[in-house]
């Protein structure tokens, strides 16, 4: 009985997670049938799972566009740097506000959970960026984002749950600050450092909106902002050919449709991610639930 009982909680439940994994895949699964899919095909509502007429011309209108290459270079530099100033300045700030003996430690705490409820808007952060010199710059990108509070609660967090032996007996051997953070606490701290690290460059990977609001100049402007303007530029071309002549060109759609477009747009800028995330995945779960959980 006991064996039936256990049996059919099995199948239940790798039932259950199969249904979970497929409702979890299928979303990508049709955006990559999509994006090799012909645009006026995928109108008709007839794509699931594999193209029905397979065609590179989505990928080939959005890469031949010029200005996607130099974007798509600054996307990865900001990407590269920005993440790690950002985990180097946020794992320097986390581990001094681990230590009992900072005498601001809990002003600072206290401030830092502040700033996560109230915002000052977009206006007053353009004009303090603005005053700053950063607008029309490459750091724009950078120095605004140096520090995110959730980050530095997550890492603090993991550190102060190491074993304050550790700290002490480097300190007893004459290692500095900078030598206890380096050489002791960030090799104990690697899976969260690593779950951090994803979830940094997935932010710089993403961001468009301060390219956006903050750089007029189109020699700065990032992969996900070239790749918006294509978006726009496909979506305007079929509205006006549709006012203009009372109906949308077939030929014109079996070009590019903003449905085919953003489906291809997805692929391209999610595909990166999907590639470094195998070689974290070890350290994700391990460093969340570390960083998470204060004992």
């Amino acid at each position: 009985m006991t064996r039936y009982r256990e049996a059919t909680f099995d199948i239940i439940n790798y039932t259950l997670l199969a249904l979970l994994g497929f409702a979890t895949l299928y979303p990508f699964i049709n955006l990559l049938a999509v994006s090799l899919n012909d645009p006026l095909d995928t109108m008709r509502g007839e794509v699931y799972f594999w193209p029905n007429q397979f065609t590179w011309n989505n990928y080939q209108i959005i890469f031949q566009e010029d200005a996607l290459y130099m974007a798509a270079v600054r996307s990865v530099v900001r990407t590269l740097l920005g993440t790690f100033l950002s985990l180097v300045c946020t794992t320097m700030l986390a581990y001094t506000l681990s230590r009992r003996e900072f005498i601001l430690r809990k002003s600072i705490n206290l401030l830092m959970i502040i700033s996560m409820y109230v915002s000052g808007g977009i206006i007053p952060s353009y004009l303090l960026i603005k005053g700053m010199g950063l607008t029309n710059s490459f750091w724009v990108y950078i120095i605004p984002g140096l520090i995110g509070v959730f980050n530095v609660i997550i890492i603090r967090t993991a550190i102060e749950q190491l074993p304050e032996g550790l700290i002490e007996s480097a300190r007893l051997d004459g290692a500095s600050d900078f030598q206890v953070l380096f050489r002791v606490v960030i090799p104990c701290s690697i899976p969260v450092l690593a779950t951090i690290l994803l979830f940094i460059s997935v932010g710089h990977w993403n961001s468009w909106f301060d390219n956006y609001l903050y750089n007029t100049r189109d020699n700065l402007n990032l992969l996900q902002f070239e790749l918006m303007k294509v978006l726009l530029q496909s979506t305007s071309q079929m509205v006006s050919n549709a006012s203009s002549t009372g109906y949308v060109d077939s030929e014109a759609l079996s070009n590019v449709t903003p449905e085919a477009i953003r489906a291809t747009m997805t692929i391209v800028v999610t595909l990166p991610i999907l590639l470094v995330y195998p070689f974290l995945q070890k350290y994700f779960i391990k460093g969340a639930l570390i960083g998470a959980v204060k004992e």
